[in-house]
Formats: structure tokens, C-alpha cells, sequence
């Protein structure tokens, strides 16, 4: 497998030299210590590593508040005193929690289900799923199940071939624009459809092949629409 790029991030500087004993002791772990949360978050979002090693108590900022901020494709494991947060850590969709002090066998099977997560994740092709934030959890959804899209104020409703939803964390705007260009187009300032699901439409509505929904079609993004389905037609 290839290196895993790790940041830790804990106000005692013991507690990041523990860490950065036992990812030497394992290898194959490329670690990155900050002893502010601040400044770790940032790197987090800079650098988009593969696991974070967290502590949940810290000055100027709660773990908790950096796990809900994560990249959708970064594991967590929780390093904490407070053995009173373990159930908060799997609600973030942890990998696991290691209550201080834990010993380097401990730490070791808490990074091996890491990686036994990174490597399943590493083995699905990217342009075919979609990982969103429902709640504290991340979700991946095939691109292939998704029907439409509804916005929710600052939500967005993910409808699936299955008859089930994805209430995720993210605008509209923002999820089409982790969908693939050409595959989905926004046909009302509230809905996105797939457009390889479209069985009819009219000037003013559409009807998707898989469910008995009608989608409206905004008078802003009525034009371009038809200008698809038209062309869509001939081709």
C-alpha cells in the first residue's frame, strides 16, 4: 500500500510524541503533528490527508468541531482522555476511539481498520460514487442511483433508484457541482434531475422514468432544457 499521510493534532505535546513514536514503530505512516487546533484544521484542509489522529479536549477549540469539518474522504481516530466521548466519536463516523493512555498494540489495530478502510475506498473508482455529509457521517452514493435532487434551504435531498433519500449537509449548488458535468442539470432554482432519467416533459414540468414525481421547470433554466432534450433527440 502505498504511504498514508497522517496529521495528528493534541495541546499536549506527550500525547503527539506518543503518536509519532507508534507511527514510526508501524511504518508506512506519513505524519504531520500540531500541537493548536487552529492550525491543524488548516492543514487538514490544505494537505486533504488520508487519516487524522484527533484529541477531543483541547485549548481554543473541541475535537468534535474539527472532526464535523473533515474532508469527506478522511478517516478519524479519536485520541482522548475522556472516555465519556466515545459515543460522540462514533456519531462522527470515527474508526475508532483510543482512550489515554493506550498502548502501541492498542494504536495499532485502531490504524489497521484505517487502512483496511482507505483500501476499500482506494478500490472504487472516484468518477462512480459521490460522498456527502448526512448528518456526521460521510455517505457514498453511485452515481449511477441517483434520480433527482431537491434543495432543502441549506440541504440538498439525494433521491435514489431504491426509493430511499440522502439528507446531506450541502447546498445545491455545491452538490451538482461534485456530479459529473453533462450527467445531471439544474431545471429549477430547487431541483437537479439526472438527465438519462427523463421519460417526458412540457414546457412546464418533467416526469423521471423511475419515479412517479413531477419535477417543475423553472422559467430560468427552461431554455437550456429543452435546448438538451431537443438535441438529445437527434443524436
Amino acid at each position: 500500500m502505498k504511504t498514508i499521510r497522517c496529521i495528528a493534532i493534541d495541546d499536549e505535546p506527550m500525547a503527539l510524541l506518543v503518536i509519532e513514536q507508534f507511527c514510526r514503530r508501524k511504518g508506512g505512516l506519513e505524519l504531520e503533528s500540531f500541537s493548536e487546533p487552529h492550525v491543524g484544521l488548516e492543514a487538514i484542509r490544505r494537505l486533504q490527508p488520508d487519516l487524522v489522529f484527533l484529541d477531543i479536549r483541547m485549548n481554543g477549540m473541541n475535537g468534535l468541531e474539527i472532526a464535523a469539518a473533515l474532508p469527506p474522504d478522511c478517516c478519524l481516530i479519536f485520541t482522548t482522555a475522556y472516555a465519556q466521548y466515545a459515543l460522540d466519536g462514533f456519531d462522527l463516523d470515527a474508526v475508532d476511539f483510543l482512550h489515554k493512555p493506550f498502548a502501541y498494540e492498542r494504536f495499532e489495530r485502531a490504524v489497521d481498520k484505517a487502512l483496511l478502510r482507505i483500501e476499500a475506498r482506494s478500490k472504487v473508482d472516484p468518477r462512480s460514487v459521490v460522498t456527502l455529509r448526512q448528518e456526521y457521517n460521510n455517505v457514498v452514493i453511485p452515481i449511477e442511483e441517483i434520480l433527482y435532487l431537491e434543495a432543502m434551504e441549506n440541504y440538498t435531498k439525494v433521491y435514489r433508484r431504491d426509493g430511499k433519500y440522502t439528507l446531506s449537509r450541502t447546498s445545491l449548488k455545491r452538490t451538482l457541482g461534485l456530479l459529473p458535468s453533462g450527467g445531471f442539470l439544474r431545471v429549477h432554482k430547487s431541483f437537479v434531475v439526472a438527465l438519462s432519467q427523463v421519460a417526458e416533459y412540457s414546457y412546464g414540468q418533467l416526469r423521471l422514468r423511475e419515479c412517479s414525481v413531477s419535477i417543475p421547470i423553472g422559467r430560468t433554466y427552461r431554455e437550456r432544457f429543452l435546448q438538451i432534450m431537443e438535441k438529445a433527440k437527434k443524436s
